[in-house]
């Protein structure tokens, strides 16, 4: 329920929580990443771990409230939905708006596009191989052939796959030496600040859920494709700001390496935390699958134009936006009907 019940449950009131609470997310997470980046210059992490890990987490915190919160309301298809469609924004907005906008294009390095990519395509297997046990092992009864309980063990092996990725990344902090000085960083203060952007982030994300659940119910929208469209949306904003910045700064690594970041700990840690609250939730495969395989593509695409000497430019980050366009029509085609790929339950 949207402001405790106290104001009508309409969809004009839905609405504007949805942008306030979308605003409210976008200024905690700017504390929260800005105290995060300080904190990783004074515990001396070096750039592609401070992009990767830790902005990277700090930016997907609104998608790991939604999966909380949608588990906690029993929509958690609504969650799952916010995660892959955030991925697919990721992929495809984030490095189109940072190409565009930087003017001279993205740069990258050899460290993003074989080592973060790898791994990431890697989460993106283990969460289908995760899927794909449960529905062979643990069928969920009289929901159809193709779907699949989740269960708490089943929900650790891509937080074992994550816990691999951390150690990757740790052996950069073992290598790396920082000469910047940090001796004007507030440690007590930043602290402060990535607590306060933390709160701000929840009260934003529970209120988003319940008016995107009430706005959904009136207007018949499925719970998982509202996720993957107004949900997702919101929720990567932060992610967009980020990368949007870093581009225009000249750090493409920074740019490039919190998509993949957050894209990978969105996979790996939010949905499996997700599960570990509930204890069991259903995954329907015919339409988890088509949906990864949206992904699995838009990634491939990146990947193909990022690969043309280690930069992405702006006719190429035209196309990434195009072909977000044309997810985002397939998804209206399927919310009304005319066409049938995501067999929901």
């Amino acid at each position: 329920m949207v402001l405790a019940g106290v104001v009508p449950q309409t969809p004009s009131v839905f609405i504007i929580v949805i942008i306030v609470a979308t605003g409210l997310v976008w200024i905690g997470t700017g504390w929260l990443e800005g105290a995060a980046e300080r904190l990783s210059t004074y515990y001396g992490l070096p750039p592609v771990v401070q992009g990767s890990v830790v902005v990277a987490i700090g930016s997907s915190f609104p998608e790991f409230a939604s999966v909380v919160f949608t588990a906690a309301a029993g929509v958690f298809s609504m969650g799952i939905g916010a995660i892959v469609g955030s991925a697919i924004f990721n992929i495809l907005v984030i490095p189109a708006l940072s190409g565009i906008l930087a003017q001279q294009g993205v740069e990258s390095n050899r460290n993003i596009v074989y080592k973060e990519a790898q791994f990431y395509m890697i989460a993106v297997s283990a969460l289908i191989v995760t899927f794909a046990l449960a529905v062979i092992y643990l069928p969920a009864p009289n929901r159809g052939e193709l779907v699949g309980m989740i269960t708490r063990p089943l929900a650790v092996i891509p937080l074992f796959v994550y816990l691999l990725y951390l150690f990757i990344q740790w052996q950069e902090v073992s290598d790396y030496t920082q000469d910047v000085s940090t001796d004007s960083i507030a440690v007590g203060r930043e602290w402060g600040r990535l607590v306060a952007g933390l709160i701000a982030i929840l009260i934003a994300i529970e209120q988003m859920v319940g008016a995107v659940e009430g706005l959904g119910s009136i207007i018949g929208i499925p719970e998982f494709l509202a996720g993957v469209t107004i949900i997702a949306a919101a929720t990567s904003l932060p992610d967009t700001l980020v990368s949007v910045r870093a581009a225009r700064s000249g750090d493409g690594t920074t740019s490039l390496g919190n998509v993949l970041g957050s894209n990978t700990f969105d996979l790996l840690v939010v949905i499996p935390v997700g599960v570990l609250i509930v204890g069991t939730v259903p995954v329907n495969f015919a339409t988890a699958v088509p949906m990864f395989g949206v992904l699995t593509l838009a990634t491939v695409l990146l990947f193909t134009v990022l690969r043309t000497d280690l930069t992405l430019t702006q006719r190429e980050s035209y196309v990434l936006g195009a072909a977000y366009t044309l997810f985002i029509i397939w998804i209206i085609a399927e919310s009304a009907g005319i066409t049938g790929i995501l067999k929901t339950v």
